[in-house]
Parts: structure tokens; sequence; C-alpha cells
């Protein structure tokens, strides 16, 4: 497989797995509406940028009728847990129906497979940890709704229409390649938070609830760096059968383990203060990642807390204000 599309390659982990892509000889065409993406974190490599929004299905099918890619690699999602509680028809809209458009685009283009960008969400609050891939799967916000139901629709496409999938379930993605990092406005993720801190933009950390059941009372989460999601994506393209597999690099980091190394990368105090917990924060969230190590034979690189943090820590200092476009 040579020519691929990948929507949502304007944003966070599209970007670097567009990089990625390419640096390993890929065609890559970027389909991206912009909406929350970065035109700057496009790669000037690619063969093709195409500025469509998912909604407009006419354009799509005209695209990959054209085109003829070999497989599409789908990220383009919201992905804001808290504002899917507020408004979840945008989110069942967009994550689901426009996910439904890009799948009858794939179809009528004859693309073999279709890598989708799934979330550890859709499994909510786990009965046990690590949670395999066979967990049960019971979210607890439309956002991880709206993507265990893509998932169940690629499942009907394959069995309909005999369309490959790999659906792969992030955990905490994290990090940043040389030229391309994480950008959000607003921003939620914790490790970007704190570096802001580091920045000067905030004056402390807000860790919410240190009374959790943990070794040491704060939450505990599985880091994936943004270079080794990219390169499950590769793999994914020739994943022996269609279906699920976990990122995670199976190793918990407490919120407390991730602030002090982020002292260390950064030199910086980093000032916190304790806050309530937040409603539905589960204490732990560890991948069991082993069934994609053995069929992808996928490597994670960034198994600690210090090297995802520099790589982060590193593209903000070169890019401080970000891409500068929202």
């Amino acid at each position: 497989m040579k020519k691929i599309l990948i929507a949502g390659g304007a944003g966070y982990i599209g970007s670097v797995c567009t990089e990625y892509m390419l640096d390993r000889g890929y065609d890559v065409t970027v389909l991206d509406a912009l909406i929350t993406g970065h035109r700057q974190a496009v790669d000037p490599r690619v063969s093709n940028f195409v500025e469509i929004n998912l909604a407009n299905q006419e354009a799509l099918t005209e695209l990959f009728v054209k085109e003829k890619f070999d497989a599409v690699m789908h990220f383009a999602a919201f992905s804001l847990v808290a504002e899917s509680m507020r408004d979840p028809g945008k989110y069942f809209r967009n994550n689901l129906a426009n996910a439904i458009n890009l799948a009858e685009a794939a179809k009528a283009g004859g693309v073999k497979r279709i890598v989708f960008s799934s979330t550890a969400a859709t499994f909510g609050e786990p009965e046990s940890v690590p949670i395999a891939e066979d967990a049960v799967q019971k979210p607890i916000n439309p956002y991880g709704e709206s993507k265990l139901c893509f998932e169940k629709v690629l499942a009907w496409y394959k069995a309909i229409y005999d369309i490959d999938y790999t659906a792969l379930r992030y955990f905490n993605a994290a990090g940043a390649s040389k030229n391309y990092g994480e950008d959000h406005n607003p921003e939620s993720h914790l490790i970007p938070i704190i570096l802001q801190v580091a920045q000067g933009k905030r004056d402390k950390i807000m860790v919410y609830g240190d009374d959790y059941d943990t070794f040491d009372g704060s939450c505990i989460r599985d880091y994936i760096h943004v270079i080794d999601l990219a390169q499950a994506h590769e793999k994914a393209l020739y994943a022996p059968s269609s279906g699920h597999y976990n990122l995670g690099t199976g190793n918990g980091l407490s919120v407390f383990e991730i602030i002090e190394a982020a002292r260390k990368v950064t030199g910086h105090a980093i000032p916190m203060e304790i806050a309530p917990r937040r409603p539905g924060d589960p204490p732990a969230l560890i991948a069991d990642s082993r069934r994609a190590r053995k069929e992808l034979n996928w490597q994670p690189q960034y198994e600690n807390a210090e090297a995802i943090i520099k790589s982060a820590w590193n593209w903000i200092q070169k890019y401080p204000e970000g891409y500068k476009d929202k």
C-alpha cells in the first residue's frame, strides 16, 4: 500500500503521522476541514492538501473516485469529553455521521483498508486494569460512544463490503516530533498544560484529586508518544486481520510523576494546587497492548515520562506560540 489518504492530517496526531508516513516513502494526501486543525501543521511534502468537510459527501466521493487511494487513515474527529457532554449532537454528527460519509466515499473509490483513530474512552470506567481489547465497553460520555459506534460501523462494512479495518484505541497521546506538536485551543491535556506553567503562561497546575486509591493518591494514566502512535498506524496497514488494538505502553504514570518529570526536563518549579476530584475520572487507566506488540510487531520507542515530555518541551521552545493561527 503506497497511496494513502490521511483525514484529519492537520491535527495533532494526524500531522505527526503524515510526517512519519512521508519519511517512509508513502504518497500522502491530507484531507482536513481546518476546524481545529492547522494548515501550518500539514507537511509541505504531501502530494495534495484538500480542504473538505466530511459532511460534504459529494466532494468526498469525487475525490476518492478520482484518486484511487489504497488506504485511509481517519483521524478527523472532535475529542473534548466535557464538550461532548454539553453538545452530544455535535459529536455524533461529526464522529459518526461524517465518518460514515468517509466510509461510503472509501467504498466508492475501491479502498481496501481503513485505519481508524479510536480511543480508550470506548471502555468507560474499566472493571479491571490493565484494559484488554475484549474488556467490556461502556462509554460514559458521547465522545467515547461516538467512537465505539463507528467501530461497529466498520465491522459491518468489513462484513458486507469486505473493506478491512483496524481500530486503534489510544490511551493518552503525548509528546511531539521535531516539526509537529500539540496546539489545542482550549488546551485540555495534562502535559501541555503543565508545560504552559513552565512557559509562564499559567501560574500553576491544578491537580484534581489527591485521594484516589493509587500509590500516591493522584490519577494514573498510560501516556503513549505520538511517534509511537504513528508507527502503529503504518503497522496497521498490514494487520493480519480486521479488528481492534489497544495502544499504550502498559506503564501507568501518576499526575504527580508527570509533574515531577516536567520539573526535571524544564528546570522550572511548576507550582501546583490540589483541587476536588472531577466527576468521572477513574483512578487508573492502563492499556494491555500485548496484542498490538505481537500481531502488528509494534514496538514503542518512548516508554518513560522524561523522554515524552522532553520531546514536547523541545517543540514548544521552537514554537512557543504554537501554529499562531487560532
